[in-house]
């Protein structure tokens, strides 16, 4: 008498692992370009924001609404201004006015307990755009990641 087959062959399972690998080796890159392609957004809005909020910065610099001295450029000494504010000259009660709810990440950035501020490359008023450096301003950011988007550009570009 024929006994009653219970479970799998080693046959059997080595199949089936050869199959689940062939497909996880499949999806593993797909994943991989989700992630990069997920990063890379959150790294335009983030620009996007920021560069935004420092047009707002000069525009109420040049309305007068923010002081402005005479050896300034009239944009933020700062990033954190934005998110703390400034005094608003043309009210008598000198409210502050706020460009950012939250200064944003760069996205590539690996450790969280770098202050957001510190997470991005600052281009000042005075220095050349090939060659960015921080300054008593900032003018423009960029983010500091190493490395090329899936456009071919390098980050630090963007």
């Amino acid at each position: 008498m024929r006994r009653a087959r219970h479970g799998f062959t080693l046959i059997e399972l080595v199949v089936t692992l050869a199959i689940v690998g062939v497909l996880a080796s499949a999806v593993v890159p797909l994943a991989e370009l989700t992630v990069k392609r997920s990063k890379e957004s959150e790294l335009r809005v983030a620009l996007r924001k920021i560069r935004s909020a420092l047009d707002e910065y000069k525009r109420a610099v040049d309305e007068g609404h923010v002081e402005r001295k005479a050896d300034e450029s009239g944009y933020p000494p700062s990033l954190d201004v934005l998110v703390e504010g400034v005094p608003d000259e043309k009210k008598p009660e000198k409210d502050k006015i706020y460009f950012l709810r939250r200064l944003p990440r760069d996205p590539f950035s690996v450790d969280a307990d770098v202050p957001a501020a510190k997470t991005w490359g600052k281009r000042s008023y005075a220095s050349p755009p090939d060659a960015p450096e921080e300054g008593k301003d900032v003018f423009d950011v960029y983010s500091l990641a190493e490395g090329t988007g899936l456009n071919g550009i390098p980050y630090r570009k963007w």
